[in-house]
């Protein structure tokens, strides 16, 4: 697959905080024929467009041979408006789950003339979304499918973001302001200035606070580190896995990341005005909602809840019998559980076929008349 991506001008973006992200534009990449039944198919923390790729293929559900695949990219990701690529140094505002879709909406909509959605499906920050989309626009498509994420970031997943976000700035001598606030000083440019070594040392550290929620006990007790991923021992995984990984990013894109997820919440919109149940009973799409069994910041008994929010005959519950924590949603390191997944998709698409062909025949039959 590529690694060209499109961009699409969203103009001066109004946010739900009242700021605005001046000459804002969202970053895509999409896969088969515009004709076919369309799925959208978000980023995740930190991913760029092409870390989702894993899920795509002909041999998958996602298929480009049967459904138009579009792949957006999150505020702050580095591709679509972001602080590493704005045009100077200085504060960048405060965006929400809201504002992404919104963004993602006017791209379908707008820009690809697209007015109804097969599915949304995604993964961690991507699931997120996928309930966004749900809750925002609940009538704009026919299935939905978070793995391994929340319709609103538990306390307890606020708390452990604290930790990976005031190991970063803690190099900056700052401190975090508080759980979906940054901390750093907001009022000069030379704040978002990073030197060579602060990254060096701010990255890592953050990489080595991850280390320990990304995967499960069991993980780390087995040590699938060496015997599946094929590193040498510990220190190397924690060197050439995490840290690297951390310092192929920009923290000030991190940050903006960060406080987006901590203040995730479907609820925090018109017309739930913080009301949750109402917020997930209002979902209308076919929900498929799969947590992992050793997801240390997602668990079961959340997605449970969740399900149970919602209105008879939507919400599906399944778990990933997976050792791999929130790893077994993505990135496809884990095969038996990239197989597990899309099995499930599979077989959840399949099931509800009948919706799709059921709103194709009810378009037909109105068009006739």
């Amino acid at each position: 697959m590529t690694e060209e991506y499109k961009t699409f001008n969203l103009g001066d973006w109004q946010l739900q905080s009242g700021e605005q992200i001046k000459n804002a534009h969202i970053a895509y990449q999409t896969f088969g024929d515009p004709k076919s039944p369309a799925i959208v198919y978000p980023t995740w923390f930190s991913g760029a467009l092409s870390d989702n790729f894993w899920l795509i293929g002909e041999d998958k559900l996602l298929n480009p041979q049967k459904f138009y695949i579009i792949v957006p990219a999150l505020f702050g990701n580095g591709q679509s408006s972001s602080p590493s690529n704005q045009p100077t140094p200085g504060p960048f505002p405060t965006v929400s789950f809201y504002d992404n879709v919104k963004a993602q909406h006017e791209l379908v909509t707008k820009h690809m003339g697209i007015t109804h959605l097969r599915a949304v499906v995604g993964w961690s920050m991507g699931g997120a979304q996928t309930y966004q989309w749900a809750t925002q626009y609940p009538d704009f498509m026919d299935i939905a499918v978070p793995f391994c994420t929340s319709a609103k970031t538990s306390l307890h997943n606020q708390v452990f973001l604290e930790g990976v976000k005031s190991s970063l700035i803690a190099v900056k001598k700052s401190r975090s302001a508080g759980s979906g606030k940054i901390g750093l000083n907001r009022e000069t440019a030379e704040s978002h200035s990073w030197t060579e070594e602060e990254k060096d040392v701010g990255l890592k550290a953050l990489g080595r606070v991850y280390a320990g929620w990304g995967f499960s006990q069991a993980f780390y007790r087995h040590k699938l580190y060496e015997t599946v991923l094929g590193f040498k021992g510990l220190e190397d995984f924690m060197v050439n896995f995490w840290e690297k990984w951390a310092c192929s990013k920009d923290p000030e894109n991190l940050l903006v990341l960060l406080q987006t997820w901590q203040n995730g919440d479907v609820s925090q919109q018109e017309p739930y005005s913080g009301d949750f149940e109402k917020a997930m009973a209002s979902i209308k799409a076919k929900t498929l909602v799969l947590p992992a069994k050793t997801d240390l910041y997602f668990p079961p008994e959340d997605s449970e809840y969740e399900v149970s929010c919602m209105k008879p005959g939507v919400g599906t519950l399944d778990i990933f019998p997976s050792i791999w924590g929130h790893w077994a949603g993505g990135p496809g390191d884990s095969k038996e559980d990239v197989k597990w997944l899309d099995d499930k998709l599979t077989r959840f698409f399949k099931i509800n076929q009948g919706d799709e062909v059921t709103k194709l025949a009810d378009k037909l039959h109105s068009t006739l008349e």
